[in-house]
C-alpha cells in the first residue's frame, strides 16, 4: 500500500496527455493510499467539512477532504475540469444530478440521478458528461471519513446549485490548510458555518 507520498510521485509520472478519466481511474483503483500516512494532513471541524491541500501543480491539485459524520457538500461542479476520488478512511455517497435546464441568470432545474458509494476498495469519478454532484458523511455511517480528490486542472470558484430553490450561483474556494498548516482563514474562523459549507467543494 503506497504513502501518499509515493501516490503523488506516481500521478506526478503520468504524461499530460496520458492524464485522461479512465487512466487516472485505473491509477486510483491500483494504488490505495496508506492512511497513515495522511495524518498530517487531517484536520476534523465539528462546523463543516475541511479542505486540505496536499499537492498542488499545473496539471493538478490533491486534496484531504475531511468529514465528521453527518457533514455534506453542497449541490456543486468542478467548472469543466476532471476529478477522481478516494476513500481511504470511512465511507462517502455521492449523489449525482441531472441539468434539465438553466438559464445565464441563475435558475436552474436538477433532476435526482444516480447514488453511489465510495469506501477504500471503491474509488470514484464524476462523470465530465454529468458533472453536478453532491458529496455526504450520511449520518447512518457513524464516523469520520477522509477522501482524496484529485483535480486537473486546480481550479478555483465552482457553481453551486440549491435544486429546492431553482437556482445556481459561483463560489470562490478556500483552502482549509496547505501542506500540513492550517491556513489563517481557518483559524481565524468563527463557529456556527452549516454541515455543507458554500465556500468548500
Amino acid at each position: 500500500m503506497p504513502s501518499i507520498d509515493d501516490f503523488i510521485a506516481g500521478l506526478v509520472r503520468i504524461p499530460e496527455r496520458e492524464f485522461t478519466v479512465p487512466a487516472v481511474s485505473r491509477y486510483m483503483v491500483d494504488h490505495r493510499v496508506d492512511p497513515a500516512s495522511l495524518e498530517k494532513y487531517l484536520f476534523y471541524e465539528p462546523t463543516h467539512y475541511t479542505r486540505n491541500l496536499i499537492y498542488k501543480g499545473d496539471l493538478f491539485e490533491l486534496l484531504a477532504v475531511c468529514w465528521e459524520a453527518g457533514q455534506y457538500s453542497p449541490v456543486h461542479n468542478h467548472q469543466g475540469q476532471s476529478c477522481w476520488m478516494a476513500v481511504p478512511i470511512g465511507r462517502l455517497a455521492v449523489q449525482n444530478y441531472a441539468l434539465v435546464r438553466s438559464d445565464d441568470q441563475g435558475f436552474c432545474e436538477l433532476r435526482p440521478a444516480d447514488r453511489l458509494v465510495m469506501d477504500p476498495a471503491h474509488p470514484a469519478f464524476v462523470d465530465p458528461e454529468e458533472p453536478i454532484h453532491a458529496v455526504l458523511n450520511l449520518p447512518e455511517y457513524g464516523q469520520r471519513a477522509t477522501s482524496l480528490h484529485v483535480y486537473s486542472k486546480p481550479y478555483d470558484r465552482c457553481l453551486v446549485y440549491a435544486p429546492e430553490q431553482n437556482a445556481y450561483w459561483e463560489v470562490p474556494l478556500f483552502y482549509d490548510s496547505e501542506y500540513g498548516r492550517r491556513t489563517p482563514r481557518t483559524i481565524n474562523a468563527s463557529p456556527g458555518s452549516a454541515p455543507g459549507s458554500a465556500g468548500r467543494r
